[in-house]
């Protein structure tokens, strides 16, 4: 049975554990083209070295300051769109970076492969906008969820940038 996840539904004051239950969830177009979530990270809060926001609200993060259930989509390296799920209450600002989908490994990839840029950032998470998430009821045990440091945050430091924030399905 498909469930459509709403933004209610992907507002959480544990953007670490909706993270994990994230993984064998499917992200949908408009087309009706699903595919599974197989890779995510977490961006939790002012206080993340790694996250956004921790240098403040700018044009580019206030997004990240509104409440969960809406797409965060930045450009990266001038070439690479960045799909991020804002999941955090208003005014706190977190999000999960959507890594991988299964046949799609990399945030950049899947992103150009999908077609899917800053048109829908500040946008919410529903059909109506043609980017949303569904529970189709994929059943992940534990043991198939492999926890790791996020990648490429060196920059944050030695705390931030081990922290057990990107979860992958194994």
């Amino acid at each position: 049975m498909v469930h459509l996840l709403t933004p209610e539904h992907l507002k959480s004051s544990n953007t670490v554990s909706l993270a994990k239950r994230l993984l064998g969830k499917h992200l949908v177009l408009k087309n009706g083209e699903a595919h599974m979530i197989t890779e995510v990270e977490a961006y939790d809060g002012p206080d993340d070295l790694a996250c956004h926001a921790s240098r403040g609200r700018t044009k580019r993060t206030e997004v990240l300051f509104s409440p969960g259930g809406i797409w965060y989509v930045y450009l990266i390296y001038g070439m690479h769109e960045m799909l991020n799920l804002v999941t955090g209450p208003q005014d706190y600002p977190a999000a999960i970076l959507i890594r991988g989908l299964e046949g799609i490994s990399g945030p950049g990839r899947l992103t150009r492969a999908l077609n899917i840029d800053r048109r829908f950032n500040g946008l919410e998470a529903t059909p109506q906008i043609g980017l949303h998430i569904e529970d189709r009821g994929t059943k992940i045990v534990r043991k198939r969820i492999k926890t790791t440091p996020r990648i490429g945050i060196d920059y944050a430091g030695p705390i931030w940038s081990q922290k057990p924030y990107r979860f992958l399905l194994t």
